[in-house]
Formats: C-alpha cells, sequence, structure tokens
C-alpha cells in the first residue's frame, strides 16, 4: 500500500501532534515524524504543512539565531492548534476503529 496517499489526510495532525508538547523548526519537525514512524513524509510536504498551519492560526512562529548556520523559524502550538489537534484527535479514533473493524470483519452489515 502506497502510504503517501494517506500521510495527505493525516499529515495536519501530525504536524500538530509533534509540535504539541515541544516548539520546532522546519527540518526538526520532519526528523520527528520520520522518527517516529512516518518514513515516507517528504519535506516539501512538511514545510508546506507548517505553513498552512501558521497561516490558520494554529501555529505561532519565531526567529532564534544559529550559530551553524542561516536563523531558524520555530513553530509553536497556538490554542486554536490545540483545539484542531483535539478534535482532529476524535476524528482519527473513530476512523480507525472503523477501519479496524471492517478488516477484522467485525463491521461488515
Amino acid at each position: 500500500m502506497d502510504t503517501t496517499q494517506l500521510l495527505k489526510g493525516v499529515l495536519d495532525l501530525a504536524v500538530l501532534a509533534v509540535i504539541r508538547d515541544a516548539d520546532g523548526y522546519g527540518y526538526d519537525v520532519l526528523r520527528r515524524l520520520r522518527g517516529s514512524g512516518l518514513a515516507d513524509v517528504g519535506d516539501a510536504s512538511v514545510y508546506g504543512t507548517l505553513r498552512r498551519l501558521y497561516q490558520a492560526g494554529c501555529l505561532t512562529s519565531y526567529v532564534v539565531p544559529s550559530e551553524e548556520g542561516p536563523h531558524r523559524k520555530y513553530y509553536g502550538i497556538t490554542d486554536a492548534g490545540r483545539l484542531q489537534l483535539a478534535e482532529s484527535t476524535k476524528i482519527w479514533a473513530g476512523f480507525a476503529r472503523t477501519m479496524d473493524d471492517l478488516l477484522r470483519g467485525e463491521a461488515v452489515a
């Protein structure tokens, strides 16, 4: 199964979950997602998601100087982002439960 199509539908949720407990810059968020098992996530998709969530008011940002290269733009979650994360988590849990039931043959009428 091609997981890239699955990722498109849940990347906002995954990014919000990664930033929930600790702010991060683009590459850091990408590294954390891949480290969590989402190995197929693309860097352009993550950067685009960060920009979109920021424009929607779900993320805040600030710039931190770096001694190793260019300044880094960090993202943190806002109250609106936490609300979206909570709502999307409930939707995901219901969807995953339904798919699990279908795949086990328990939800077929």
